[in-house]
């Protein structure tokens, strides 16, 4: 554990929090992309299977616990409690481009060819690419709320920070997950853009719209 390692997390928890309490207030979840959201449910499932067979800390445990709630809570708002609200028209990328790949990944380039670790090797190579249906999202509509570039904002952050974490465990404990840090760099790569115009268009609504929006 090291402050980047907390600090990523308290910003990947704060991204889920924003996401769900504008879905909360509002009654509404236009804009979100219910693909990327079962995506995130499916990292956390299959990341946090050891939770019944491995304890590493109070911390830990919690963190793992509570994302999981966040996770399946959102993903229920979306094509539950508010599926009239959800846009399905726009929300169409094709999650087989992303999953058959990542599958057969996670066979080919492993540690240990057991279940629980190709498990976890899926869910690291999946949470690389799952933002990549609410981007799309955004970039087919034009249109990304405030609060969404919020939350898209945090989980960049989330994972810049956990870059930092791992540069500074080699430093400290040398100690390398290549698996990890390749797949959090690509995830990281998938922010850059936006992270771009979240700083230059002033976090507004308005102006981010105005930059994601591609001509036809």
């Amino acid at each position: 554990m090291n402050v980047f390692r907390i600090l990523g997390d308290l910003s990947h928890l704060l991204a889920m929090i924003l996401l769900l309490g504008k879905i909360w207030r509002s009654k509404c979840c236009a804009g979100i992309s219910g693909k990327s959201q079962i995506l995130f449910a499916l990292v956390f499932t299959t990341r946090y299977l050891d939770l019944f067979t491995n304890f590493i800390s109070i911390y830990n445990t919690v963190m793992k616990m509570v994302f999981l709630l966040c996770a399946y809570v959102t993903v229920y708002m979306i094509y539950g409690k508010f599926r009239k609200t959800f846009d399905s028209e726009n929300d169409t990328f094709r999650l087989e481009f992303l999953l058959v790949p990542v599958i057969g990944l996670s066979f080919l380039e492993n540690y240990s060819f057991t279940p629980l670790e190709i498990l976890w090797t899926f869910s690291i190579y999946l949470e690389s690419v799952a933002i990549l249906p609410q981007l799309f999202m955004i970039s087919k509509t034009g249109e990304a709320e405030t609060i969404t570039t919020h939350y898209l904002f945090f989980l960049g952050l989330y994972r810049a920070l956990y870059l930092a974490n791992w540069i500074r465990r080699y430093q400290t404990e040398n100690f390398y997950d290549q698996i990890a840090v390749v797949s959090g760099v690509v995830q990281t790569i998938f922010y850059c853009d936006f992270f771009y115009l979240y700083v230059t268009k002033g976090r507004c609504s308005n102006s981010v719209t105005g930059a994601l929006r591609r001509p036809t």
